[in-house]
């Protein structure tokens, strides 16, 4: 049994004083989902984010350290294993990735998805508050993270921010409801500024943010001094997003 989420009284507090990390599995036996929860102390606002990973999977190093930074600005943050324990392996032969995509059944993940949202719904309700969750999603998890907000149809979510996803699909735009934050760099083949410049067009309250010279992968994996300062900048946007959306209009619904 998980302990339900610990508030604490919202602390204008720049400092990252400590954040708690605890492996779950949510569900049980063949639909259990297991994730990865950071949870902030001592600044903790009271609202929970939903993190997508990119196929990496959740276990990936770059992908919890980015967790970690935002658990630090107050947020509760859930990353789920979107690939149950089958992530890609940067040893694996590049030629095998679209094998081991077709793998992944857009069915099962999204119902993976469906229930962490429900969890941490759930858990704060338990915590005697009810506030939207973010969603934020990496590559893969960006995609889906679309799909997520698509179909939203409990209203879980607040916001999202979509980090360079993959594989949109423009036309759910319009089924969307709540405002997305999308960033992406305009070199990047895997994510056309065409279809984020739809996106934003046809989601209401929707803002893309283009960083020129940048490829995939730069806010959550920085190759160079360059696309660190653009990763730096990238999660100020998001910050500043996640704040406005969440926090200032918690009570929008």
């Amino acid at each position: 049994m998980i302990s339900q989420v610990k508030l604490k009284d919202d602390v204008d507090d720049e400092t990252c004083e400590l954040v708690n990390g605890v492996e779950l599995i949510i569900g049980e036996d063949e639909d259990s989902v297991h994730a990865y929860l950071l949870k902030a102390v001592k600044n903790n606002n009271g609202t929970g984010v939903l993190l997508l990973s990119d196929v990496m999977g959740f276990e990936d190093p770059l992908t919890r350290d980015f967790a970690y930074r935002v658990a630090c600005i107050g947020y509760n943050v859930l990353i789920p294993d979107l690939f149950r324990g089958n992530p890609w392996k940067k040893d694996q032969p590049i030629t095998d990735f679209q094998h081991w995509l077709s793998r992944q059944s857009p069915k099962r993940v999204a119902k993976d998805i469906s229930l962490s949202a429900k969890w941490m719904t759930d858990e704060f309700v338990a915590a005697g508050i009810s506030k939207k969750l973010g969603i934020i999603g990496f590559c893969f998890g960006g995609g889906h993270l679309v799909e997520t907000l698509a179909r939203d149809e409990q209203a879980y979510f607040g916001t999202g921010v979509c980090f360079y996803g993959t594989n949109i699909n423009p036309s759910l735009s319009s089924s969307i409801k709540v405002p997305v934050l999308f960033i992406c760099g305009d070199n990047d083949p895997l994510c056309p500024i065409s279809s984020q410049q739809e996106m934003e067009k046809n989601t209401r309250g929707s803002k893309l943010k283009i960083y020129s010279g940048r490829g995939h992968g730069f806010a959550h994996r920085p190759n160079s001094e360059e696309e660190d300062e653009d990763a730096e900048a990238a999660f100020a946007i998001m910050r500043n997003w996640l704040h406005d959306n969440l926090l200032v209009r918690k009570d929008h619904s």
